[in-house]
């Protein structure tokens, strides 16, 4: 689907430095299977009862999102709409493990109205005084491009609106030995798992502050091959923003329907520096849109080797289970 809506502002808070472009030329790299993100010093942005009330995730949300509010000039918005695999899961397993361990009996209120999926667009819709349209989805790996998939229907029908998309996702060791059991984080040879936080301010109409266009976006499901023969790739594609984590199973997929559809173009990965989880692919796009906006790709990007001639268009390609096909098309 064609979108043509610009991007006019990107935060961050993962696994690199938060709220910066640190990774770009000296990015952490971790040998652990399970991190945490590099949280700031709330108490420097929010109030004692905020910094007390609001679990990690929902201080991430807030913040990233009233980061990316103040690099435009323009500080309304006319929707949220937020893309997340698990929710609020540090607040579930809280209420849920006190409620087994009191008995049901005398159990915090704030953690069971703080531990829904749509908590965080609702938090910033409330921080923000933003009264229009307000969304959550939940899709597992692809959430967030649903999300997106959602925000460029919605700026397509509205010339004037302006939308903050989010990619919100934390991890805890109860779970996180859960997937691992389970085979989806954890692997020989995978990348560690991580958490997530992404705002993202879009507008159909460009700004001074606009730095990228996302061009076209597109969900499928299949196989890989399926994909490869009922996707239409674009044409002149300079990079491939891909989900690639070194797990084989995973990377296969990436490799075989890169190498049909789109072979000799290079293929970047960002998973090696940012670590993997359910909307992983949010800080994907925000790389990939950081690239185009610098004009070049760090080496700790390159998956093959081939480093692209110009930057001025990525195609970010994100899977989930080789049956959920997400295709992001970025330019300058």
């Amino acid at each position: 689907m064609k979108a043509n809506i610009y991007i006019n502002a990107i935060k961050q808070i993962s696994a690199q430095n938060a709220l910066c472009e640190e990774w770009f030329e000296k990015p952490i790299y971790y040998s652990e299977n399970f991190v945490k993100s590099l949280d700031e010093d709330y108490r420097q942005y929010f109030s004692p009862n905020e910094v007390r009330r609001l679990g990690k995730m929902l201080k991430r949300a807030l913040l990233t999102a009233r980061k990316a509010l103040e690099s435009n000039e323009n500080k309304s918005l006319d929707a949220i709409i937020t893309g997340t695999g698990l929710g609020c899961l540090e607040n579930t397993e809280l209420f849920l493990d006190r409620m087994v361990r009191q008995g049901e009996q005398m159990l915090n209120p704030t953690q069971f109205m703080n531990s829904t999926h749509n908590t965080i667009s609702s938090l910033i819709a409330i921080d923000t005084g933003c009264k229009g349209y307000n969304s959550t989805h939940t899709h597992n790996g692809v959430s967030f491009e649903h999300a997106l998939f959602d925000a460029v229907m919605l700026l397509n029908k509205d010339n004037n609106t302006t939308a903050m998309v989010c990619g919100h996702d934390e991890m805890t060791p109860t779970y996180f030995n859960f997937l691992q059991k389970a085979g989806y984080l954890g692997q020989q040879g995978e990348t560690f798992a991580s958490e997530t936080a992404v705002a993202m301010l879009l507008s159909r109409q460009q700004t001074d502050y606009s730095f990228c266009k996302i061009e076209a976006i597109d969900i499928l499901y299949g196989q890989p091959s399926d994909i490869v023969n009922i996707y239409q790739p674009p044409t002149e594609i300079d990079a491939i923003m891909t989900g690639i984590n070194g797990f084989d199973k995973n990377d296969n997929i990436y490799t075989d329907v890169c190498g049909k559809l789109f072979a000799d173009t290079p293929i970047l990965q960002y998973k090696n520096i940012f670590g993997e989880n359910y909307t992983a692919s949010a800080l994907g796009i925000y790389v990939a849109a950081e690239c185009i906006k610098l004009g070049v790709v760090p080496l700790h990007l390159l998956y093959n080797k081939k480093r692209p001639k110009s930057i001025r268009k990525i195609l970010s390609y994100n899977h989930f289970g080789g049956k959920n096909h997400a295709f992001v098309l970025l330019s300058k």
